[in-house]
């Protein structure tokens, strides 16, 4: 049976607190091997002290961005810009979060949130005995769908994938191609009992003993689609004004040419 729940009684955090402590205390002696604790993104990035002061949050966006997928400005003005963030998260802000911060001042996501997940991770296996799993979530859109979901953006001591293939389906039919990223699935899930105003930032999954493993397992990174195999790279948008660009400079060049 899958059980969720939400820590309770974890306060502000602020730059330079234990976070190992802090959900250790937390959980009191209820963790057991086979849990699983999900931390939201934003308070390992304010313990990380990755508070950057910024009148402009859309400066901030542009220092995190690595490429450009998609910009849409709405009649009203404001601009949303769709990015490839410095961790290859394809997301809306770059993950820059003005929320719930000191006025002026935004939030980014954590430096290395696979390396925060296995700091956490391996701090509570040593102060509870329990081996548990870490996952670090932030939420982000989704492709072709309304509103946000909470995904894996760091992973510890958790099978991130659950590799069906090769297995049989309930009619006997092979399975080629079926990967459920259960990080992202479970991620969700603990986003029901967090709640995104309710200050429970910590929540702890419990009956899929199955997915827990070592701390050297591959992270959330490992769940980011390489380049090579992306197929939607920028906006229609983006993609029509690079194809008009790219034709009529080879029409340009096959003029001079006949010249």
């Amino acid at each position: 049976m899958l059980q969720i729940w939400a820590l309770a009684g974890i306060g502000e955090i602020s730059p330079g607190a234990d976070l190992v402590e802090v959900i250790a205390d937390a959980a009191g002696d209820t963790l057991r091997d086979g849990d699983i604790v999900v931390v939201t993104s934003k308070i390992v990035s304010k313990a990380e002290g990755r508070i950057l002061r910024a009148d402009d949050r859309e400066d901030a966006i542009t220092r995190e961005t690595v490429r450009l997928v998609a910009s849409r400005t709405s009649p009203a003005g404001h601009v949303t810009r769709i990015v490839e963030n410095r961790l290859g998260i394809v997301a809306a802000a770059a993950g820059v979060d003005a929320s719930n911060t000191p006025e002026g001042t935004v939030l980014l996501l954590p430096e290395d949130p696979d390396a925060s997940a296995r700091a956490i991770a391996s701090g509570l296996r040593l102060a509870t005995g329990a081996h548990v799993g870490v996952l670090i979530t932030d939420t982000l859109g989704r492709a072709w769908r309304e509103g946000q979901t909470d995904h894996a953006i760091g992973a510890a001591g958790v099978h991130v994938f659950e590799d069906l293939r090769g297995t049989t389906d309930a009619e006997g039919r092979p399975l080629v191609v079926t990967l459920p990223c259960v990080a992202d699935e479970l991620a969700a899930a603990t986003d029901l009992v967090k709640g995104k105003a309710a200050r429970l930032p910590v929540a702890v999954v419990r009956g899929r003993a199955d997915l827990v493993g070592d701390l050297d397992l591959p992270g959330a990174r490992s769940i980011v689609r390489p380049a090579e195999r992306d197929m939607f790279a920028l906006g229609s948008d983006e993609a029509y004004a690079a194809g008009f660009a790219a034709g009529r400079a080879a029409g340009d060049s096959a003029a001079e040419s006949a010249d």
